[in-house]
């Protein structure tokens, strides 16, 4: 799919991300027409919100998880979603306020 192909308008709906389930596959960031995703390491604010097993998850794969660096670019086309091999995107929609 091309980034011309997705549907929707940015500002619909943002991915989110169960950190309980991310494992940095990075298979987001390739799929993104929109690159919406970047991999990274969290830092201590990110992972103190974060359940102990979610955080051992993280530690296991470098500290590194998926983040949406960039989720008012997305369209709603939901690639990323397709793609995680952990299930661990989601599309929900733009809080209105």
């Amino acid at each position: 799919m091309a980034a011309g192909d997705c549907a929707e308008r940015p500002g619909i709906v943002v991915p989110v991300i169960d950190r309980s389930r991310c494992e940095a596959a990075a298979d987001c960031v390739r799929v993104c027409p929109y690159h919406v995703f970047d991999v990274r390491r969290l830092g201590p604010d990110e992972t103190s919100k974060m359940s102990a097993f979610s955080r051992l998850r993280a530690f296991l794969h470098g500290g590194k998880q998926a983040v949406a660096v960039r989720s008012d670019e997305c369209h709603a086309c939901g690639l990323c979603v397709q793609a995680c091999p952990e299930g661990a995107i989601s599309l929900a929609p733009v809080a209105k306020g």
